[in-house]
């Protein structure tokens, strides 16, 4: 992509189009004010122009009724005249979104003449240019991605923080554009801006040849950038040829390529047992788990407006606060059964409640908080921070199996020596089977998504989850259980 202009090149189109809007056409005094106006914008002289401005006040107007002209402050911003475009930002907006005969926009012009400050002050006045298109439908973003700025570059994406979506008429992003320039630093800015607004499904999508950030960086060789995005984007993505990146990679046999080559084999290595499917293969299958649910809460799987996301949100809400009271009054009956404690030295903090209905009570109370945590379970899993939810969950069960066996009445008696162990064994083992087919439901749900070779937001997976911790919590639940069968 090429953003070269003859800079010396200025065009009489508006001098032309105000005559035809009804200016004669034989006025020399009308040329003449237009090439005074011109001369101003080429000197930065602020003081001339209001002076034509005084000789006629609808100077800047006729500037409008053409749709590609070289304005004054296109002029200006080529000159570097900071003040005078400053100037006429204020007097006429309109001016700093019109597109010359070459296709650019006077943002554009001052970026290509290196006019830092100037740039600065049209987005200060107006934060919008930033995603105006211009020749081959570049943006000023994608014109700093190509030269590599990298400060300018993260003021640019705060100004407008939705210019990082924007496509050229190559379909490449502004991240496309640094990696194919070999900025790296650009392409780290990007990166990191990509990351903190939640937007990883840019960095999956393809250009008019179908080719990824990844694609590109293993055709040039770039191993750094290959090394920060292999567990980031869809390595096995394809592109109009049918060729993952390592396929490209593998057409180079030059020996200059051995670490990229190297980096690929591990990423091929840890993703063997996986395969891309298209989206019309993913739609094809049947609904997860996770997507059940989804349907059931009014929860959209593919995309959310944003009045649907209130009112489902608030459908969740009311669901998990009634969940919430019951784990918590069951929790709370727990730790002060009904009748209270034993007195006394003989079976002191004991139920008083006669041993068949201290159990039944046990069992149905202890029914009625797993029951409560199951579907807080399932209504936070993929949310922000569901995994130290997980943790608390399986921490407060074991806290009331704790509780449970220390009030539960002795009974020297074959039901009473059955009873314990059993309800020693039930809650942990019940709280292991929620965590772990929620936990795998969900590592199944996402891996699946995150294979498809689409680049939708709701097909990246930014959080990937390892089943090592659940083996983790589970191995902490048998050693609790075996501690406390020890002290039985």
């Amino acid at each position: 992509m090429s953003f070269v202009v003859d800079v010396n090149r200025v065009s009489d189109t508006v001098a032309k189009g105000a005559n035809q809007y009804g200016r004669s056409s034989t006025s020399s005094q009308d040329e003449k004010i237009y090439e005074k106006l011109k001369k101003a914008a080429q000197d930065g002289d602020i003081g001339r122009l209001y002076g034509l401005i005084g000789e006629d006040p609808n100077i800047l107007c006729h500037f409008d009724k053409v749709q590609f002209c070289e304005t004054p402050l296109h002029t200006a911003a080529e000159r570097g005249k900071t003040h005078f475009a400053m100037e006429l930002m204020i007097l006429r907006p309109s001016l700093a979104s019109k597109l010359n005969v070459s296709g650019f926009s006077p943002m554009h012009l001052a970026l290509q003449n290196n006019h830092i400050r100037m740039v600065k002050g049209f987005m200060a006045i107006d934060s919008s240019l930033v995603s105006i298109k211009g020749r081959g439908g570049a943006t000023p973003l994608h014109h700093v991605a190509q030269t590599g700025d990298a400060e300018l570059l993260g003021e640019l994406l705060f100004a407008c923080p939705s210019s990082i979506e924007d496509l050229t008429i190559k379909f490449e992003t502004a991240v496309h554009i640094a990696v194919k320039n070999q900025q790296l630093m650009a392409f780290k800015v990007l990166l990191g801006w990509i990351k903190r607004v939640n937007k990883e499904e840019i960095l999956d999508m393809k250009d008019e040849d179908g080719n990824t950030v990844y694609h590109i960086a293993a055709s040039i060789n770039q191993t750094e950038i290959m090394k920060i995005l292999g567990r980031i984007v869809k390595v096995r993505a394809k592109n109009l040829d049918g060729k993952t990146a390592m396929d490209i990679l593998q057409a180079h046999q030059s020996p200059c390529f051995p670490e990229a080559r190297t980096i690929l084999h591990s990423v091929k290595e840890r993703l063997l047992f996986r395969s891309t499917t298209t989206l019309a293969g993913y739609l094809k299958q049947n609904l997860s788990l996770i997507e059940r649910r989804n349907n059931i809460l009014g929860l959209s799987n593919l995309s959310l407006t944003r009045e649907k996301s209130v009112l489902t949100s608030d459908r969740r809400d009311a669901i998990l606060v009634v969940a919430i009271l019951i784990a918590t009054a069951t929790y709370q009956t727990g730790l002060s059964p009904p009748g209270g404690f034993t007195q006394g030295d003989k079976g002191a903090g004991k139920m008083v409640m006669w041993y068949a209905d201290a159990y039944l009570f046990v069992c149905l109370n202890g029914f009625a908080f797993l029951s409560s945590m199951l579907v807080i379970i399932v209504l936070i899993i993929g949310l922000p921070m569901w995994k130290l939810v997980y943790a608390s969950v399986a921490a407060l069960g074991i806290a009331l199996l704790a509780s449970y066996i220390t009030i539960l009445p002795d009974r020297n008696s074959l039901v009473g020596t059955i009873s314990r162990p059993l309800i020693v064994l039930a809650i942990p083992f019940f709280i292991g089977i929620m965590l772990f087919s929620t936990f795998m439901v969900y590592i199944v749900h996402t891996r699946r998504r995150h294979r498809v070779d689409f680049h939708a937001s709701c097909f990246n997976i930014s959080e990937t989850t390892h089943p090592g911790y659940l083996f983790l919590f589970c191995g902490v639940c048998i050693w609790i259980v075996k501690f406390y069968m020890s002290h039985e």
